[in-house]
C-alpha cells in the first residue's frame, strides 16, 4: 500500500513538474484572424518586412512545413510570413509588432489566422458554409480546393486552432477583412453578428471581453474597386457591440485597386493595433522604424 502511495505521489510531482496542469497565461492575448484575400497575403514582402520580429509576437502554425520547421498547433516567433503556405505579407504582421511594441514587456500576442481569397462571409458561417461552396458559379470552382484546405470546414479549423491557443493564452479579439465579396450585401453586418455568436458559444467566451476590429477595403480616395462596401461596414457597430470599424482612409493600394501594398499592409496593421490598444488602455506610439508611414494625400 505504502509503495502503492509512493508511486501515486511521484507521478502527481511529475505531472505538476511537466506543467500539465499549467493555467493558461492571462498575460498571452490571442487574436483569432480570418477574411479572404487582404487577410491572406495581399502584398509582397519588403526587406524591412524581413526584419525578425520581438520573441512576444508569436504565431499558432496552421500547417507542417518542413523547410520552416513548423509543426501544426505549436507556437512560433511571427516573422513573415506568418502562414506556413503563405509567401507574402499582410495587416496581421504589423499589427502584432505594434501591438507588443506598446505593451508590457510581460505581455505576449498570439495569432489564430486562417483566410480564403475571393470569398464570401458565408464561407465562415458554419451553417452555410457548404450551400455556399455548392452554388458557386463555374467560374467560382476555384474557392472549392482554396477552402478545402481547412478541414472540416473553414470555420470549424479557426474553432479547432482557437482551442488549441486557449490552453496557452486568453483570446483577446477578432481580426476580419472580409467585404469585396459582400459588397452589395446590406445584411453583412448580421452575418458577422452570427458568426461572432457562434465563436463566442463555441469558445466558451464572454462577449465583453472579445472585442472584433472589421477594416474597411479599399477606399474611395484610392479609388477602391469595392468601396461602397464601407458604408455597409460602417453599420456593424449598431448591430454587433464591441465592435470597431478600422478606417482605410489614405491607405495605398495596388494597381489593382482591390488590394492594399506592402506600405499599405503596415499603415493598415498599424491602425488594428492602435484600435486594439486603446480598447486595453494603451496608445500605439511605437516602432517608428522600420515602420513608414504614407504621405498625406
Amino acid at each position: 500500500m505504502k509503495t502503492k502511495l509512493a508511486i501515486f505521489s511521484l507521478l502527481v510531482l511529475t505531472l505538476i513538474n511537466s506543467n500539465a496542469f499549467a493555467a493558461p497565461d492571462p498575460n498571452f492575448y490571442i487574436y483569432l484572424c480570418f477574411g479572404q484575400s487582404n487577410m491572406e497575403s495581399g502584398s509582397r514582402m519588403e526587406d524591412i518586412d524581413r526584419t525578425p520580429v520581438d520573441e512576444r509576437f508569436q504565431v499558432l502554425a496552421d500547417f507542417d512545413n518542413t523547410s520552416k520547421g513548423w509543426t501544426k498547433g505549436k507556437w512560433y516567433k511571427a516573422d513573415a510570413p506568418i502562414t506556413a503556405r503563405g509567401r507574402g505579407f499582410n495587416l496581421v504582421d504589423y499589427f502584432g509588432r505594434t501591438m507588443v511594441a506598446n505593451l508590457p514587456k510581460n505581455i505576449r500576442i498570439g495569432i489564430v489566422k486562417c483566410s480564403v481569397s475571393g470569398t464570401k462571409m458565408e464561407l465562415w458561417d458554419k451553417d452555410e458554409w457548404k450551400n455556399y461552396l455548392d452554388n458557386l458559379p463555374p467560374d467560382g470552382q476555384w474557392k472549392i480546393p482554396a477552402a478545402g484546405i481547412y478541414q472540416p470546414s473553414p470555420y470549424q479549423f479557426l474553432v479547432d486552432q482557437a482551442k488549441i491557443a486557449q490552453k496557452d493564452g486568453v483570446i483577446k479579439g477578432i481580426l476580419i477583412h472580409q467585404g469585396e465579396s459582400n459588397f452589395e450585401d446590406p445584411d453583412w453586418p448580421k452575418k458577422v453578428k452570427k458568426i461572432y455568436g457562434d465563436l463566442v458559444k463555441d469558445l466558451n467566451l464572454k462577449p465583453e471581453d472579445v472585442s472584433v476590429f472589421a477594416g474597411e477595403v479599399v477606399n474611395a480616395d484610392q479609388q477602391g474597386e469595392k468601396a461602397a462596401f464601407n458604408e455597409i461596414l460602417k453599420k456593424l457597430p449598431d448591430t454587433l457591440p464591441n465592435s470597431y470599424v478600422i478606417s482605410s482612409a489614405g491607405v495605398p493600394c495596388n494597381s489593382d485597386h482591390l488590394h492594399f501594398n506592402s506600405l499599405g499592409n503596415r499603415e493598415f496593421g498599424r491602425r488594428y493595433a492602435e484600435k486594439a490598444l486603446s480598447v486595453l488602455g494603451y496608445k500605439a506610439t511605437e516602432p517608428k522604424e522600420p515602420y513608414v508611414k504614407p504621405a498625406a494625400n
